[in-house]
């Protein structure tokens, strides 16, 4: 199964660690990548569109509101929730006081796939 994960973190807790501790978080990160895994950071600027009543309208900022800013995301694949979470557990923002949101993907681009075939 492929779980989407929201990456949230501070960047002042970031800051904070030595430059070898965060060398051993990022090295997580690269074991993600090396298994084929999506592993992405983003920008702290947000837009949010609308398409109500088929006119499209923009607000700046992010739609759901955090202590802690989104960071960053990925796409991993796991047999199961817990080996999403130990895979997670070990990254960046969840190491360095930050949080990672692991949502179950029900489908990617096809219909089927949320008709349970496996992804």
């Amino acid at each position: 199964m492929k779980y989407l994960c929201l990456a949230y973190g501070d960047e002042a807790a970031w800051n904070a660690l030595t430059k070898k501790e965060q060398d051993a978080l990022v090295a997580q990160d690269e074991v993600l990548r090396t298994r084929g895994d999506l592993v992405l950071a983003v920008q702290n600027k947000a837009t949010v569109t609308r398409g109500w009543e088929g006119k499209p309208s923009t607000t700046d900022g992010p739609f759901a509101h955090s202590n802690l800013p989104l960071a960053g995301f990925g796409i991993v694949e796991a047999t199961d929730l817990n080996e999403a979470i130990a895979l997670l557990a070990g990254t960046p923002c969840a190491r360095a006081k930050g949080a990672i949101e692991i949502r179950p993907i029900a489908a990617i681009n096809e219909w089927q796939t949320a008709r349970g075939v496996r992804l």
